[in-house]
């Protein structure tokens, strides 16, 4: 059995559309679909999971981006023995 993969995407209405290469010859498949992941989770687990807004109720974060740029910075000077 001679397998490929392809890319494709499930619409709002719940069409597969995918670009089938011009060389496949006609005949039965077998279709399986897995959505993409983002470091082993699929985006929709990742939305669903409590990661999203786990910081929500921080109140040392006030400013997300220059905390963000701080730790960057200390992770940046960082001694490495």
């Amino acid at each position: 059995m001679n397998s490929i993969i392809l890319h494709g995407v499930i619409t709002p209405d719940g069409h597969l559309e995918v670009t089938l290469p011009s060389d496949l010859s006609p005949g039965t498949v077998e279709v399986e679909i897995r959505r993409e992941a983002i470091d082993g989770l699929a985006l929709g687990e990742i939305l669903d999971s409590d990661l999203v807004g786990l910081w929500a109720d921080r109140t040392d974060t006030q400013d997300s981006v220059m905390y963000a740029r701080e730790l960057r910075r200390r992770a940046s000077r960082r001694d490495l023995k």
